[in-house]
């Protein structure tokens, strides 16, 4: 999953730092992790007509286990020239999938949004959120906020990309001597910190110089170190570096934990890194306790339930969301549905009716493949092939396909050995919420991990810890992408039942 949140998280750095090109310029950047490169990213401003067309596209190679996956990413923003929104396309390329999003913006703030993926579109409305900017509004927030150490000033980003705004924070520093591929030169420091619904601060730090140009950025992802440095176009579209991302997605153990699937309950002592500011959800599987000298303690004790009806005809606000489709839970699409009323068959008790869909999607992705970038219910219907998160989202819409409410959990997962590996990788899974009576009380949300299903395990247990809870949409693997690194596990106590 690493290949999509990387992929947000490097859209953030280039938006949120490269703000202030002039008229029909285009900057090339190369973007590194860990020191490698790993692929480019294009900023271009251009002004016609009275408009400002602005676009950022980045693209990323990463290796799992010696499979390379290329992700891109390109956003484009039309305002006018006093930076007032008009429109905005996003396309995402997530491996074998592609992502579309058009959006017109009129004077009254209606926006007509057009989706379409997999030859699918569909259209929808919005309220223009209130006072958010695009490009051409960040570059003249920043003109107006200028270079003088200890100015701030504050914008809420809107992204196309993730539907959603960015509570942005700037504040300039002191000029700094900045190593540019070896040429040293003096630039203006400026700190920007971001925030993502549900999802912590980020702090990303870049060098501009005096006529704002962005020359380098850099953010933590994941534990790494990610760099996005101005050079020739020539260097920024040559070679990538191969870098190998799976174990930078694990967290040490204190200990091996045997036969994992067969505990009743772990409890986790946590240690947060100096500064570091997370939030791990409670839910019925897992409980979160701050302890006074700021350690965590995590029990995680699998939630069980029986019987209940479907689908929910409650009124509570959260599980009625969690029925809806979304761009990665097509749970409306035919193709969908018909797999999930085959999973489910006759079966009344909602309970067994989500166990059922968890084997029925352990058995239905025939190719545990690492080479998709991300791919949502709908394609995975088609394809049959993915690796967690494939098995998570077409879990969770199928759950939702037949009105049982379902989210997809992203965080780690403990494992004794992946490509020579043990501790807690990250992963994906579902949970659903059954048993609950014909008015939609008394259930409990459950764990399904058709994954480790599908690979023998079993399925959800103990050895998963969730650090996010949504849709399966970029801020909740953001979240994920950017609590990673953030933590150490101190102790693990197991209890298995007698």
């Amino acid at each position: 999953m690493i290949r999509r949140r990387a992929l947000i998280g490097l859209w953030l750095l280039l938006t949120v730092s490269c703000p202030a090109l002039a008229q029909e310029e285009t900057e090339y950047y190369a973007l590194l992790m860990e020191g490698k490169k790993v692929g480019h990213a294009i900023h271009t401003r251009a002004v016609q007509d009275g408009k400002v067309t602005t676009t950022d596209d980045v693209s990323v190679t990463i290796s799992r286990l010696t499979v390379p996956v290329t992700v891109a990413m390109a956003e484009t923003s039309v305002e006018t020239l006093d930076g007032k929104p008009l429109g905005f396309k996003s396309v995402q390329q997530l491996g074998a999938m592609t992502m579309k999003a058009e959006g017109t913006i009129d004077p009254n703030g209606t926006v007509r949004v057009t989706n379409s993926s997999l030859g699918v579109q569909e259209k929808s409305r919005m309220d223009w959120p209130k006072g958010a900017v695009m490009a051409e509004g960040l570059r003249l927030l920043t003109l107006k906020g200028g270079l003088k150490p200890g100015a701030k000033y504050e914008a809420d980003i809107f992204s196309p990309s993730i539907m959603q705004v960015i509570s942005t924070k700037v504040t300039i520093g002191e000029k700094k001597e900045v190593d540019l591929f070896g040429r040293v030169v003096r630039l203006s420091e400026m700190t920007t910190v971001v925030n993502l619904p549900d999802t912590g601060p980020i702090t990303t730090t870049s060098y501009v110089d005096d006529d704002l140009r962005a020359l380098k950025n850099h953010m933590p992802i994941a534990g790494m170190l990610v760099e996005m440095i101005a050079c020739t176009k020539e260097v920024a579209m040559g070679g990538n570096d191969v870098l190998e991302l799976i174990d930078k997605m694990f967290v040490k153990s204190p200990e091996p934990i045997k036969d994992v699937h067969s505990t009743t309950s772990i409890t986790y002592t946590m240690s947060p890194a100096p500064g570091a500011k997370f939030t791990i959800p409670s839910t019925d599987d897992q409980k979160v306790q701050r302890l006074a000298d700021g350690r965590i303690r995590l029990v995680v004790e699998p939630a069980s339930a029986s019987g209940g009806t479907f689908p929910y005809k409650g009124d509570d606000a959260a599980l009625l969301e969690a029925v809806k489709p979304t761009p990665f839970l097509q749970s409306d699409r035919k193709e969908v549905q018909a797999l999930a009323r085959k999973a489910v068959g006759g079966m009344k008790d909602s309970a067994e009716a989500a166990r059922r869909i968890e084997a029925f999607v352990a058995e239905y992705i025939e190719n545990r493949s690492l080479s998709v970038g991300y791919a949502s219910a709908a394609e995975v219907a088609e394809s049959r092939k993915g690796d967690c998160s494939e098995f998570a989202v077409l879990t969770a819409a199928l759950c939702r396909a037949v009105g049982i409410p379902a989210q997809v959990c992203v965080g780690v997962a403990y494992v004794e050995d992946f490509g020579g590996i043990e501790g807690f990788g990250g992963h994906a899974w579902a949970q659903a919420y059954v048993g609950a009576d014909k008015e939609g009380r008394g259930g409990k949300w459950v764990g399904l991990d058709a994954a480790f299903k599908s690979s023998g395990r079993g399925g959800y247990d103990a050895g998963h810890i969730a650090l996010a809870v949504g849709n399966g949409d970029p801020g909740d693997f953001f979240n994920m992408a950017t609590t990673l690194g953030q933590f150490k596990i101190e102790k693990v106590q197991v209890r298995r039942g007698e």
